[in-house]
C-alpha cells in the first residue's frame, strides 16, 4: 500500500471520511458493493478502513518496483474517459490493526467480499492445497481456521473481467 495516509489507527470520524473519499475514486458499481463490504465487515465489530483506492500509474510502478504489486497497471489505475479515476480495487485494512491483520479479520474479509461479487488477494501466491484450505475456511465460515493466507489478503476486487479490459474501458 503505498499511498500518503499513513498506517496508524485513526478517530472514527477521520476513518469515515477517508473511507468516503476513497469510494469516491471508485466505479460506482464497483463503490456499492465495496460500500456493502465495509458495512458487513463493521457488523463484525470491524472498523475497516480503505487504504488506497485509485492508484496513479506513478504510484503503481513504484508499487511494482517495490514488490507491492505484480503489476504496472492494474484496478487500482483504472480512470474513465476523461481521466477521472475509476478504480476497481481497493485496500481495506483492519484499522485496529492496519499493520498487522488477524487471520480472522482477513478470512472474515474474504467472505463479505465474496458475498458481493467481489475478489480478494487472499489465495494469491499459495499452493492448490493452501488455497483449498482458505477455501474450505470460508465456506464453512470458519474464521479461525489454521490456513496460509496469500500475498495480498487487504486488496480487494472486481470480478469479471481483466486489468487489460479495464484498460480499455470496459467495466464489470
Amino acid at each position: 500500500v503505498l499511498q500518503s495516509g499513513g498506517f496508524a489507527a485513526v478517530t472514527e470520524v477521520s476513518r469515515k471520511e477517508r473511507n468516503s473519499r476513497m469510494l469516491g475514486e471508485c466505479y460506482p458499481a464497483f463503490a456499492l458493493k465495496l460500500a456493502a463490504v465495509l458495512r458487513d465487515l463493521a457488523a463484525h465489530d470491524y472498523r475497516p478502513r480503505i487504504q488506497c483506492a485509485w492508484r496513479s500509474p506513478t504510484d503503481q510502478i513504484a508499487a511494482f518496483n517495490s514488490g507491492h504489486s505484480q503489476r504496472r497497471y492494474g484496478f487500482h489505475n483504472v480512470t474513465d474517459s476523461r481521466g477521472e479515476p475509476q478504480a476497481l480495487a481497493a485496500d481495506v485494512l483492519d484499522d485496529d490493526a492496519p499493520l498487522n491483520p488477524s487471520k480472522r479479520y482477513l478470512l472474515i474479509l474474504a467472505a463479505c467480499a465474496r458475498a458481493h461479487d467481489l475478489d480478494t488477494g487472499i489465495q494469491w501466491g499459495l499452493s492448490k492445497i493452501l488455497r483449498s484450505g482458505v477455501s474450505v475456511a470460508l465456506a464453512s465460515r470458519d474464521w479461525d481456521a489454521p490456513v496460509r493466507v496469500g500475498w495480498d489478503p487487504c486488496h480487494v476486487q472486481v470480478r469479471g473481467i481483466t486489468p487489460q479490459q479495464a484498460r480499455r474501458g470496459e467495466k464489470p
